[in-house]
């Protein structure tokens, strides 16, 4: 058994452990709600713009952001992950989903990367990053940023001939689940925003909506000109409604990360303590024995 006094330093080390990760505990605690409320606030806006989207839909065939191919050779792969690990398998379980992702579709793909570990990723991998936005996001996510990246993104897609656009990131379902999800972003079609209503807003959305309901719109000047203005405001809320998702899922996982290690700490904390105990007994018991066995050599003398 080891010496009761260098148990006691380890107890000492441990509880210092399990201290500063229930402190990031709350940290991250604080950072999950604060996102989770910033996605609930896009939501209702971004679900009232695609409707007015879905309904107009007849008129946008010839838009560069609904041109819809049959194969796509030339594809641009946007991949969100974080800046830092302690974050339990949220990192992993996207570079999961890329590899998945990447044997199924034969396809000429460049990469966007958001936040370090994904750049690390494309990097190791030997694949071509078009773009790298990791040094200018933070944990408070500003919008403007947000819009850059967005706008950098959308122009690509409608000037350089890429075929489509996926998201890889953590979509934050609960504080329990996140799901990594290969999300197909451009070009807008029917079948993506419904998609993006039952993962995004909820389930039974679609399901309880009227399909037969279609709505007519008199516009001015035309319908055109006004989806020329409002649809690149419209990518740049679903790519800002993403980047939030996407950071709420990184505060949930380290959270519960931090959690699970400051119980593992606190748990591997009690054992010690009882070695401690069972060790400083013996020596107790110890010392005490040979002050027994010292008195009664005293008496024989």
């Amino acid at each position: 058994m080891a010496n009761w006094k260098e148990i006691k330093r380890r107890i000492w080390s441990i509880k210092n452990t399990a201290k500063i990760t229930k402190a990031m505990e709350l940290i991250s605690t604080v950072k999950m709600k604060k996102a989770q409320d910033l996605a609930l606030e896009k939501k209702e806006y971004i679900s009232w713009i695609l409707k007015v989207i879905m309904n107009l839909n007849d008129s946008l065939s010839e838009n560069v952001f609904f041109e819809w191919k049959e194969k796509a050779s030339k594809t641009l792969w946007v991949i969100i992950t974080s800046n830092k690990w302690l974050c339990w398998g949220y990192n992993i379980n996207v570079m999961k989903k890329i590899n998945e992702y990447m044997l199924l579709n034969d396809e000429q793909i460049e990469f966007v990367t958001l936040w370090k570990r994904g750049a690390q990723f494309v990097a190791r991998t030997g694949n071509q990053i078009l773009a790298d936005f990791s040094e200018e996001f933070t944990d408070n996510i500003d919008y403007n940023f947000s819009k850059s990246a967005s706008r950098f993104i959308s122009d690509k897609f409608s000037k350089e001939g890429y075929d489509k656009v996926v998201i890889f990131y953590n979509y934050y379902k609960n504080t329990i689940t996140q799901i990594p999800v290969a999300r197909w972003f451009l070009p807008l079609t029917d079948d993506s925003i419904q998609k993006y209503f039952k993962a995004t807003l909820w389930d039974d959305y679609i399901e309880s909506e009227n399909k037969d309901v279609s709505y007519k719109y008199t516009v001015e000047p035309t319908v055109e000109e006004l989806v020329d203005e409002v649809l690149p405001m419209l990518i740049d809320s679903m790519f800002y409604d993403v980047l939030i998702e996407s950071k709420a899922s990184e505060h949930s996982s380290r959270m519960i990360a931090m959690k699970n290690a400051k119980d593992n700490a606190n748990k591997f904390a009690s054992k010690l303590q009882l070695q401690y105990n069972k060790a400083r007994q013996a020596a107790i018991t110890k010392e005490i024995s040979e002050i027994v066995g010292w008195v009664e050599s005293m008496k024989d003398m």
